[in-house]
């Protein structure tokens, strides 16, 4: 009997390989990932892709078909596909909401305190064995009892709102719709992008890459905010604008920022490099063992539901296989 072919782009965790393993044949492209030429030939003949974030347009899953089931997307996002061209080519494509929300509220928060503790600064000073150590020199922000102000009101806001909630911070929300069951949960206020901006000490965005968010954060809404404020981004790199993000950094219009994702990841802008009061992580906000295992499997299982025929369970375009039929 003749395995499905299942290939994966880029090294995911083992728990998810050794499942799918147990069915299929598992074909890994380099840890690195592959030139776009290769990309398109090696997803040739496959019967499901396993999606780390790798860019897949159009042409790539052009050359999916007519093998290709399912695109399972290893992670929250799914950006990374054309959604179109998979419906269009009867490929369905899910991705994993849930299992990762806690791990990226913590992300979330630790950039927060380790922007406002200047722990970047602090560290370095430590390890560079200057003595003595001067108590005003670093001096941070305090969190306890500040107003932080949510872009956003889904799992990851509110996962955030509830860690706030043991700093005794007040929250401030703003949404592309009033919810009032995020208020109810986390006791936040609903009020407008600007007067959100105004009023809060530290900004937290947590909202999806669409053509309406798309530099969301550019020079006006940094003009908007306070010389201490402290902008966080574990959401998406192109819903704020980095260049004037740099500009912001460098000019004191805010206090500082922690990034964990970037306009045009893996490159960084040198600007926001060059500059002490920004903390930057690698897009890490997912990346806990226990996060990356769950999602390993969940997966693999989707990509065994397709293969059966079934629809798996969080698909993104249910009406592809009616497309393909």
């Amino acid at each position: 009997m003749i395995r499905p072919r299942i290939f994966v782009p880029r090294t995911v965790v083992p728990e998810a390989l050794e499942l799918l393993q147990t069915r299929c044949d598992v074909e890994m492209g380099p840890g690195g990932g592959l030139s776009h030429e290769k990309l398109v030939e090696a997803v040739r003949g496959c019967d499901g892709v396993l999606s780390p974030v790798v860019a897949l347009p159009s042409d790539v899953i052009d050359a999916m078909a007519p093998t290709c089931k399912i695109i399972s997307c290893f992670g929250v996002g799914f950006d990374h596909v054309d959604i179109a061209a998979a419906t269009r080519n009867g490929i369905w494509v899910t991705h994993n909401p849930g299992f990762v929300t806690d791990d990226t509220a913590d992300m979330a928060f630790a950039l927060m305190l380790g922007v406002a503790r200047k722990l970047r600064a602090c560290d370095t000073f430590v390890r560079s064995g200057e003595r003595p150590w001067p108590m005003t020199v670093n001096l941070g922000l305090r969190v306890s009892g500040k107003t932080l102000g949510l872009v956003g009101s889904g799992r990851i806001a509110q996962a955030v709102a509830a860690r706030a909630a043991g700093f005794g911070m007040s929250l401030l929300y703003t949404a592309r719709h009033r919810n009032e069951n995020f208020e109810a949960s986390t006791g936040a206020r609903y009020v407008s992008k600007d007067d959100l901006l105004r009023l809060s000490d530290f900004v937290s965005l947590h909202m999806p890459l669409t053509p309406e968010t798309e530099k969301y954060i550019g020079s006006r809404e940094l003009e908007l905010m306070q010389p201490h404020a402290i902008l966080i981004n574990t959401a998406r790199g192109k819903v704020v604008d980095e260049a004037a993000l740099a500009s912001a950094l460098k000019n004191g219009v805010i206090a500082g920022a922690g990034l964990d994702v970037f306009e045009n990841e893996p490159l960084v802008l040198p600007a926001l490099c060059d500059l002490p009061n920004v903390l930057m992580t690698p897009h890490k906000g997912a990346a806990t063992m226990d996060g990356f295992r769950n999602m390993g499997r969940s997966s693999a299982e989707k990509i065994f539901a397709a293969l059966d025929g079934k629809l798996p369970a969080n698909c993104l375009n249910p009406e592809a296989r009616q497309v393909s039929n």
